[in-house]
């Protein structure tokens, strides 16, 4: 069968997810927010013999980029991120690793993506879901065949991410979710850049800071 699988690690100090969606047949392997950690990321794609291709980052902040330029030359591969996130990732101050991570980290992505873009990866088509909000150019990343969102720190369970950080827009966050995600089909499995994972139709219905 031509399945994908979706497994995670939670990493680094913030308890960050950092997925692995792989093929199952070919093993061929996609990582989206390698935020710490790169040894425990490390671990899981060589235990399972995993070929990774590509690292996509949801957004810039020091939690979910600080293992990305690791695995990046470890294992020769791109990393993706949104265009109006660059700023973010090369600023030390606004990706809070100079005030919160405890070490100073720049990251620059190989290639920029834009709002509604689609990428073919793992045989599938991946939609690229601009949703400012937490971040200026925070990014989804949404595959319909499989009917699944990585939501980063715009979605989470019955919550949304903080926006009391640089770049950070409450009323963005909102009509992110509102006019770009609850848009989708009510049962998209959401995985969230922390804690556990939900559903379109869930947030829809439970969600305190987005129902109308």
């Amino acid at each position: 069968m031509d399945k994908l699988l979706c497994d995670f690690r939670v990493v680094g100090p913030v308890q960050t997810n950092c997925y692995f969606l792989y093929h199952e047949d070919t093993k061929e392997c996609i990582l989206i927010d390698p935020g710490d950690e790169f040894e425990k990321i490390d671990g899981f794609i060589k235990k399972n013999e995993l070929s990774l291709q590509s690292v996509f980052l949801t957004h810039g902040h020091f939690d979910h980029i600080l293992a990305a330029d690791q695995v990046r030359k470890e294992y020769g591969v791109p990393i993706y991120a949104s265009k109006a996130e660059k700023e973010v990732l090369t600023n030390p101050k606004k990706n809070l690793s100079w005030t919160m991570g405890g070490t100073s980290a720049a990251l620059d992505a190989d290639h920029f993506l834009t709002d509604g873009q689609e990428l073919l990866v793992l045989g599938r088509t991946m939609r690229c879901i601009l949703t400012p909000g937490h971040t200026c150019g925070g990014m989804s990343f949404y595959l319909p065949r499989e009917g699944i969102l990585f939501s980063g720190d715009t979605l989470f369970q019955e919550s949304v991410g903080r926006t009391d950080f640089p770049t950070s827009s409450m009323g963005e966050l909102i009509r992110s979710v509102r006019e770009k995600l609850f848009v989708l089909p009510d049962a998209v499995r959401v995985y969230p850049g922390h804690g556990m994972m939900t559903s379109i139709q869930h947030e829809k219905m439970f969600n305190p800071f987005a129902v109308e």
